[in-house]
């Protein structure tokens, strides 16, 4: 159609900016919802973003981390305030997943994963897998999933 090169956007004046990838535009929504006093509004999550940023589209990423998880939503007035479904670890846990999820793989990204892992994470991995077992809990234990442990917590 125009012009404009695939990955950049237009700006009010009409200078090429770079557009921001769908993951970065999630992590800088959540980060603006971690430093929220408390449940916030799609408007207010747009005005800590910046100007640049369409209400709709704020809208369309909280509709997305809503689906997949990561944040919850209630009723105020005739909006949504909208809040982390968990911390940033566990946030970070959730996205580690999903790409795993996403691997058809899952052992070499394991494998790849692991024996990248510096001597103190790998003692701490070590770890929480011996307090899993120790748990009788599969796959991991609390902060691993959801509440009940299924399958389906675990984005599966």
């Amino acid at each position: 159609m125009g012009t404009t090169p695939f990955g950049k956007a237009r700006g009010g004046n009409g200078r090429e900016r770079a557009r921001r990838g769908q993951g970065q535009l999630e992590a800088q929504v959540l980060a603006a919802l971690h430093h929220a006093p408390g449940p916030a509004t799609a408007a207010w999550v747009q005005e800590r973003l910046g100007g640049d940023l369409a209400y709709t589209t704020v809208m369309t990423i909280l509709s997305r981390l809503h689906a997949k998880g990561a944040v919850t939503r209630e009723r105020a007035g005739r909006a949504y305030a909208w809040t982390p479904a968990a911390d940033e670890a566990g946030l970070a846990a959730l996205r580690m997943r999903r790409v795993l999820d996403g691997e058809p793989d899952r052992d070499a990204v394991l494998t790849s994963f692991v024996s990248a892992l510096s001597a103190h994470d790998e003692d701490v991995l070590r770890s929480l897998l011996a307090r899993a077992e120790d748990d009788g809990t599969p796959g991991g234990g609390p902060g691993t999933g959801g509440a009940d442990g299924s399958d389906e917590a675990h984005g599966g």
